[in-house]
């Protein structure tokens, strides 16, 4: 997909994300300010001061839409999302007729994401992700990586909606923190590891890693409505959105084929059920999918695209019969 080196776009890979033995290692985010409430971090919540660059295709993003969206604070955070599939530069932000949702970036002007990470380090040296985090005020990226994003947008403009759910409540962060750390690894980057996998060996450990904790899923909300506690959490929001792209690109494009999600009765209920929260639907496209991950020519040399997207997230649910 590209990185810049030294401030510099080049096609090419982060030598550090193989392992010797062939696994994909993801780089660490490089960007981690923090906003609070009452401005101590020098980044102070407030409405119209921030804007997320995002793309509908990648999982990662999708957690900060899903958290933009139940959190109400569509009208305090702007948004410009790319067109999907992947350009010469990277995630690129243009209007294009196809994809009327892929808003372009009316902020900064911004054809390519890159160029938000010169403008805050002209020499920056190594990869360029969404979803980014940009203060309008400072005129640079507050922050790239999605977990600590999502932790700020549950807590840091409370204040100022007045909506006090908490995704990341204390006497269940134990919990949240624990599965959070499994599903991340064998799960959200699990599919990851079996997609870019340089070895036999290194894919077959992502793989029975992967669904060893998918079978672990399916039984534990066999017992239980969500992840941790009676509740939607944190926990629920990392994981639908590697659920939701799971059919339509993980299963066939990564190599994750033992089964699909929608041959795992609870989880594609309860898969169905978080889509169905409420703002949610409108971050979900899955045809974005398939566009994305075939156009990913290390996986997908010749480039073709399926015309299909096999899934249908609008069915009922049955989550009703296990008590919230």
């Amino acid at each position: 997909m590209g990185v810049l080196i030294d401030g510099k776009w080049t096609d090419g890979e982060l030598p550090q994300e193989t392992s010797s033995t062939g696994q994909f290692k993801r780089a660490d985010s490089s960007f981690r300010d923090r906003i609070t409430a009452d401005g101590s971090s020098g980044f102070k919540a407030e409405p119209g001061r921030y804007h997320l660059y995002t793309t509908f295709g990648c999982p990662w993003a999708h957690r900060t839409l899903i958290y933009r969206a139940v959190k109400k604070l569509e009208g305090l955070i702007s948004v410009c999302h790319s067109v999907p599939g992947l350009r010469t530069q990277g995630w690129t932000f243009e209007a294009d007729a196809r994809y009327p949702d892929c808003i372009p970036d009316t902020v900064n002007g911004f054809r390519y994401m890159h160029e938000a990470y010169t403008a805050t380090n002209p020499t920056y040296t190594g990869k360029v992700t969404v979803p980014t985090l940009w203060d309008k005020k400072t005129k640079r990226i507050v922050n790239n990586e999605s977990s600590e994003i999502i932790r700020i947008l549950n807590t840091e403009f409370n204040a100022i909606t007045g909506d006090r759910t908490d995704y990341y409540p204390t006497a269940l962060r134990a919990e949240i923190d624990a599965v959070n750390e499994r599903v991340y690894h064998n799960v959200n980057n699990g599919v990851y590891r079996c997609g870019f996998a340089k070895s036999q060996a290194a894919y077959e450990e992502a793989y029975d890693g992967l669904f060893e904790t998918l079978d672990w899923l399916e039984q534990r909300l066999s017992k239980q409505r969500y992840l941790v506690g009676n509740q939607i959490t944190e926990a629920d929001w990392r994981l639908y959105p590697t659920l939701v792209r799971f059919d339509v690109a993980y299963f066939s494009i990564f190599k994750c084929n033992r089964q699909r999600i929608a041959d795992y009765p609870n989880l594609s209920n309860y898969m169905r059920e978080l889509y169905q929260v409420p703002g949610v639907a409108e971050t979900t496209k899955p045809r974005y999918y398939v566009i994305n991950y075939y156009s990913i020519p290390k996986v997908n040399p010749t480039g073709i695209v399926p015309k299909g997207t096999p899934v249908d997230l609008g069915q009922p649910h049955d989550r009703a019969r296990i008590a919230a």
